[in-house]
């Protein structure tokens, strides 16, 4: 399957699909697994929400949106910036990952630039982020997360600004999760597109709930997952071409990986 092709030709033979997507924002791809025939289980990994105060996260998107360069680090900062203010701009846009990209097409940015690699580590390798003594960059996010696109950046030499336009926080999980989990059939899949929800539903879920979820098959968004699935105790990984829906669902019909060292 094409990315952002049509998910009709994929058959879930009525596997349970476990969503780890944000609290309120899995419904969509709920719907599509269902279209495809498996049944959804949503396991939020991550909440977000937006600014405490709005009043100076807009006048930083505002100011950002004159900058040279513009790098949007998911669907959420997105969605959130859009909600603060219109998103034009002549700046090069930038998305770390596709569905990212998608979500800035959506609000109007019509050639957002995308990686191959769909990451930190991907975003740094690109052509438009090699010669950057003295220009003006913005990222637009939350706080926290790895840090390493704000300090390569500032070591290359760009003008950096940071604007956090949302937060995130751990979900909250309560017994209705674990149950689900602990009746998890092994032919399960779990769609994972971040390490930061990895991370919560790890330290979050109680042993035998997290190991019945990393005995089922984990489905990742980019290679840097692969790792961190691994880690986590997920022995079949999938690696999914980006974090769309019809990607993620594309590789749900793929063979997966052996178990051989977390990958």
């Amino acid at each position: 399957m094409q990315r952002g092709a049509s998910i009709k030709s994929v058959d879930l033979q009525g596997r349970v699909v476990v969503i780890t997507r944000p609290a309120g924002t899995a419904a969509g791809l709920a719907q599509q697994v269902r279209k495809a025939g498996g049944v959804p289980l949503l396991l939020p990994g991550l909440a977000v929400c937006g600014p405490a105060d709005e009043a100076p996260a807009r006048a930083g998107l505002r100011a950002a949106l004159a900058e040279d360069v513009l790098i949007f680090s998911s669907r959420a900062a997105v969605r959130f910036a859009a909600a603060l203010a219109p998103l034009r701009t002549r700046a090069a846009v930038m998305a770390v990952g596709q569905g990212t990209a998608q979500a800035l097409r959506q609000h109007g940015i019509e050639s957002p630039l995308v990686p191959s690699r769909q990451d930190s580590e991907g975003m740094l390798d690109h052509p438009a982020l090699q010669e950057l003594v003295d220009r003006r960059v913005a990222l637009i996010g939350a706080p926290g997360g790895r840090g390493l696109l704000r300090e390569a950046l500032a070591a290359r030499g760009a003008r950096l600004r940071e604007v956090h336009v949302y937060q995130r926080a751990a979900p909250r999980l309560d017994r209705r999760h674990v149950d689900a989990l602990l009746q998890l059939p092994l032919t399960s899949l779990v769609l994972l597109s971040s390490a930061e929800a990895l991370h919560n539903l790890g330290r979050l879920l109680p042993p035998p709930a997290l190991a019945r979820l990393c005995a089922a098959t984990a489905v990742v968004s980019s290679e840097r997952l692969v790792v961190a699935a691994g880690k986590a105790g997920f022995c079949r990984i999938k690696l999914a071409a980006s974090a769309l829906p019809a990607d993620l669902l594309a590789a749900c019909g793929r063979s997966a990986n052996p178990c051989a060292g977390g990958t």
